[in-house]
């Protein structure tokens, strides 16, 4: 659960920061081109064009590193979740069998008002997204319809979700261990296999 949550936070304040860098970059850059600075009369186009561009670079230039650090940042972290990728995509027929009893058949996906999706389950999906170094394991398989399928995609579900649909199993499940949701291959594990 902990691991998640950092994980989750640390994307989404990725996402946030590159959002207001990116607004930042273009309000400066519309700024600087609507007041350059220069009192002197241009005699030439050079003239006009110099401290446009002059003071574009000199606004551009904080949120533009910014920028480059965060897509920096975003190329590593997508590296590690190449490396960290289950070499099985999909579940054997005996996770995807035991499953399905888990969830009595029934898509364990949340829908409007945060309840459970009442559509037959017909896919079983990694909690935490193969593609992002999710584990093929029973512990990360979720019963879903094609719908909630489709929904999620790739995305990193928040803690809170996690949380509730733990909350969920609780009703339907007997076994406490096979209540816990999500698993993320760690990077040792993964340099085991490479030796």
């Amino acid at each position: 659960m902990l691991e998640l949550k950092r994980i989750y936070w640390t994307r989404q304040t990725l996402r946030l920061v590159m959002f207001g860098s990116v607004i930042w970059l273009f309000a400066a850059c519309i700024l600087a081109v609507a007041h350059p600075g220069s009192n002197q009369r241009p005699t030439s186009a050079i003239d006009v064009m110099r401290p446009m561009f002059n003071a574009v670079l000199a606004a551009a230039s904080t949120p533009g590193l910014l920028i480059i650090a965060v897509v920096v940042v975003a190329i590593i972290i997508r590296g590690r979740d190449l490396r960290r990728r289950d070499p099985l995509r999909r579940f054997t027929r005996q996770q995807r069998q035991e499953g399905m009893a888990r969830a009595n058949g029934q898509c364990e996906m949340e829908t409007g008002f945060r309840r459970r999706c009442s559509r037959p389950a017909e896919h079983g999906d990694h909690f935490y997204p193969w593609s992002k170094g999710g584990a093929t394991s029973l512990q990360n398989f979720v019963a879903a319809c094609s719908r909630c399928n489709r929904a999620k995609g790739a995305q990193i579900p928040s803690p809170s979700q996690q949380k509730r649909l733990e909350r969920r199993r609780l009703g339907y499940v007997n076994a406490r261990e096979l209540v816990r949701v999500g698993e993320r291959r760690g990077l040792a594990g993964v340099f085991k296999n490479l030796s």
